[in-house]
């Protein structure tokens, strides 16, 4: 591919996440965080978001090196300082409109030799301070989208065996490839993307079931009680501010609330868990009335259980999500090592908060509370799903519906 052919590449990409993304409108602003080494696609997004009619747009940096030098040479007090200010400013653009873009790429394990003991506490205050944001942004207060770059540092934990130059090209490739980036009227395909899941969203919220059970030739066997008044949602979602737009790129996730205290069985890891820059490997995990009572892990296991003990509802899930064997993700063949495509391409689940928009009149936390929604700082996907996983829906009278066979969708 010439530097041409991927300039155009790399400006369509832009484009799909100013117009499908975010969806951004004419008076619209637009808040961007992005690695380093996003600059030039930031100025692309820039470009797209002012032809498409943008007021204003914001773009900050981040450098994930930043922190690993507060945990390796910080104090303990420099670790559990956050000051009171740190948030204020992501609350004034949420209250002044600001749609968000994420752009993500960090290294997986950049944190690997970290204690994660820091890492821990460290997170818990990040999330007790900025709680008020999150649940503004899972509420979809606003329109907002996460998606990825290919960087240096994720390419070659990606494709080791690559040269560096060479597995980032490979990474961008997979990136256009599943983000349908690299076809030749990406917003067109995603608009019939979406569409299908739109259909498949609404026939599951139709059927109300009490639980959906998963099993896998992994271990899993897993039920899944579903929360009172669930809603099936995945693909795009309409914002408190009307904009409809599409959290994450890519996308091939249908997703709800389950109960807080109806999950029993256990649940195995098909893929490694990228999180607090640490890998996570060989999870196994069993329910018992909605609680991870055994938690264990191949490698990482102290960061796991660090996660499972952030607060009474880290222990308990708050998202159940099926997604086919054959998204594009999987299709790949690639462990991305990032839960934004890993997640796309097996069915799994997350620990902690669940999202409120999945209950029917969930904004209202009592609400929420009363159908079984889960309440947490902390909302981790993990991977179960497989090639050989079948999924059933269960009726509230215990009839059981087959949803997906051998990991692909059979309604």
């Amino acid at each position: 591919m010439t530097t041409s052919d991927f300039q155009t590449r790399l400006a369509r990409y832009a484009e799909l996440l100013v117009r499908t993304g975010v969806n951004l409108p004419r008076g619209g602003k637009l808040f961007v965080a992005a690695p380093l080494e996003a600059a030039p696609l930031a100025r692309l997004i820039a470009r797209a978001a002012y032809r498409a009619g943008a007021l204003d747009v914001r773009v900050r940096y981040v450098d994930d090196h930043l922190d690993l030098a507060l945990y390796e040479d910080g104090g303990d007090d420099a670790v559990a300082y956050v000051p009171e200010w740190a948030t204020l400013e992501a609350q004034k653009m949420l209250g002044d409109g600001y749609a968000r873009l994420r752009v993500v790429g960090d290294d997986p394990a950049l944190f690997a030799g970290v204690d994660p003991a820091r890492i821990a506490t460290r997170s818990k205050l990040l999330a007790q301070a900025g709680r008020e944001v999150a649940a503004a942004v899972s509420g979809f207060a606003v329109n907002w989208c996460v998606a990825a770059m290919s960087t240096l540092a994720w390419a070659a934990r990606v494709y080791p065996d690559l040269e560096e130059q060479e597995g980032v090209a490979r990474l961008w490739d997979d990136i256009f490839a599943v983000t349908r980036a690299d076809q030749p009227d990406p917003v067109a395909a995603w608009d019939a993307h979406l569409a299908g899941l739109e259909r498949l969203t609404r026939l599951l919220t139709e059927k109300q079931y009490a639980a959906v059970h998963l099993k896998s030739e992994l271990g899993t066997d897993l039920t899944v009680g579903l929360a009172e008044n669930h809603i099936w949602q995945g693909g795009a979602e309409t914002a408190k501010n009307g904009i409809r737009a599409v959290p994450n790129l890519p996308t091939d996730e249908v997703f709800t609330a389950p109960h807080r205290e109806r999950v029993d069985g256990w649940a195995a890891a098909s893929k490694p868990l990228s999180a607090r820059g640490q890998l996570i490997e060989g999870i196994r995990v069993r329910f018992e009335g909605g609680r991870a009572v055994e938690v264990t892990a191949e490698r990482g296991e102290e960061t796991l259980k660090q996660l499972v003990g952030t607060d009474e509802g880290a222990a308990h899930l708050g998202e159940i999500a099926l997604v086919p064997a054959s998204a594009p993700v999987a299709r790949t063949g690639t462990l991305f090592l990032n839960t934004l495509f890993d997640e796309n391409a097996a069915s799994h689940i997350a620990l902690g908060r669940c999202y409120p928009t999945n209950v029917q009149g969930g904004s209202d936390e009592a609400v929420l509370h009363a159908a079984g929604g889960n309440d947490s700082l902390i909302h981790v996907d993990w991977m179960i799903g497989t090639p050989g996983t079948d999924v059933d829906g269960i009726t509230k009278d215990g009839a059981r519906e087959p949803l997906m066979r051998n990991g692909e969708w059979v309604v």
